[in-house]
């Protein structure tokens, strides 16, 4: 365990059993008994990792490497899910380990596939325990993003200067300010929600996974809880939570310096989402019935993933390209990300042009932007994409060995890559994980679990224990 930072593990060990503890009085105080005893196995459980780890990593002061920054984050994402798993696999419903940890990996990386197939008839205490597994999974996701801060572009680390400090005596008021922020986004979209009319329990349920960007639900089907349109545009709104930076509200009422550079990304993607909105308005609109559109829409550039029933699977190409580009950097989100593929894009014309054209200077910057993006950005850019290429047709090779035909295969792969539920609008809305044969589930795990790392950190791992000098 030298390489491993257990503090870090501790806190969110903590933050499980604390959510246990919210389930065991919700259960309490709605006589849900059924599954009681798998909340407080978990509480318990979850208390003793988090005294242990603590105490573990109490002593040590050493100065932490990337490398063992990156296999904290990845015994994290292997391990968390391992307590999260508890009240699946010791409830009323007889799951086997593979089922009920391939359930709480699902949704601890925010991907939403479910061994349930009919959610009607779960427990909703074990409901709320889904979405609370999303919740914890998104911030995990939010602090791995400042661990692993050493390894990503220069500008990505300028632009959030405006809300975090990279002084290391002040890692907890840092952290706490993160928590604190999500949370409280959290809080907010529950009361616009509730404001819409949304039943309370659902809009808990609904406000942690559009934070998260999961796809958990808490009824089988969305439409029975989206019943008019303002329901369904208010809440296609809220996902955008998930797509622009967690920090994007915070910057523009709480601090004095607007410059652009802070919402350089957020600007961007602010003007990709418009363009897209009036592409599906004008063109795609073919039963002129934009607000299930536009639900759709937001759903898959967030990579939430979820739909109406009632949506069209003639766009699902369209779709899982959105979801591929992703949101932003700094949200919860998965997705290459729009500005890299931006960023390549202008460097390969910029590069077309200087050829054709020698005597002429071409800058290579954002519109919104001073400053240029560095070749070593573009070489990683170009290398994460390359990483998914390979991650994409590796598991579709192994999918459609385990007997699922090449398109279901492929599709099944974008989505589990980039950590998006399986919905209608890709049509996978009937496909059962409950039946797969357990390796494919483990494939499908550690593939969830590579879409939310950045990928480049695997390559930075490889490197350093494959290569060695």
């Amino acid at each position: 365990m030298k390489y491993i930072k257990l503090i870090y593990l501790s806190v969110f060990c903590g933050i499980i059993s604390i959510f246990s503890f919210f389930n065991i009085a919700f259960s309490y105080y709605l006589n849900f008994y059924l599954n009681l005893n798998t909340y407080i196995y978990t509480f318990l459980i979850s208390l003793i990792f988090t005294i242990l780890f603590y105490i573990s990593n109490s002593n040590d002061v050493k100065k932490t490497t990337i490398y063992e920054k990156i296999l904290t984050i990845l015994l994290g994402y292997f391990l968390l899910p391992l307590l999260i798993s508890i009240p699946f696999y010791f409830s009323i419903y007889n799951l086997t380990f593979v089922n009920s940890y391939f359930e709480a990996i699902s949704g601890f990386t925010s991907t939403g596939f479910t061994i349930f197939d009919n959610i009607r008839y779960v427990d909703p205490s074990l409901v709320l325990w889904r979405s609370s597994s999303q919740w914890i999974g998104g911030l995990y996701f939010l602090f791995s993003i400042i661990l692993l801060i050493d390894i990503f572009d220069y500008s990505f680390k300028k632009s959030l200067t405006n809300f975090i400090s990279f002084n290391k005596a002040e890692t907890f008021k840092q952290s706490l300010k993160i928590f604190l922020l999500y949370s409280a986004l959290t809080f907010v979209i529950f009361i616009i929600l509730n404001i819409f009319g949304i039943r309370m329990f659902n809009s808990l349920n609904l406000s942690m996974t559009f934070i998260s960007s999961g796809g958990f639900l808490p009824v089988n089907n969305l439409s029975s809880i989206l019943i008019n349109n303002s329901q369904i545009i208010i809440s296609s709104l809220l996902m955008l939570t998930s797509f622009f930076s967690i920090f994007l509200l915070y910057n523009l009422i709480f601090t004095k310096n607007h410059n652009l550079n802070f919402f350089n990304e957020d600007i961007h993607l602010l003007f990709y989402f418009l363009i897209l909105s009036f592409i599906f308005f004008i063109f795609l609109n073919f039963n002129n019935n934009f607000s299930e559109l536009f639900l759709s829409l937001t759903s898959s550039v967030s990579n939430i993933g979820i739909s109406l029933d009632n949506n069209s699977i003639n766009l699902s190409f369209i779709f899982l390209i959105i979801v591929m580009i992703g949101g932003s950097f700094f949200s919860t989100s998965s997705g290459i990300r729009f500005l890299k593929i931006y960023s390549l894009f202008k460097y390969s014309i910029n590069e077309i042009l200087s050829y054709s054209r020698p005597k002429n200077i071409y800058i290579n910057k954002h519109l919104f932007s001073k400053d240029s993006f560095k070749l070593d950005e573009i070489y990683k850019y170009f290398l994460s994409v390359i990483v998914f290429i390979i991650s994409l047709l590796m598991l579709t090779f192994l999918l459609t060995l385990s007997g699922i035909e090449f398109e279901s295969s492929f599709k099944l792969s974008i989505l589990t890559i980039m950590n998006t539920v399986n919905s209608s609008m890709f049509g996978l809305a009937d496909f059962s994980f409950y039946d797969l044969h357990f390796a494919t589930k483990y494939y499908l795990i550690f593939f969830m679990i590579v879409g939310r790392l950045e990928l480049l950190t695997l390559l930075i791992i490889c490197k350093k224990f494959l290569f060695k000098n």
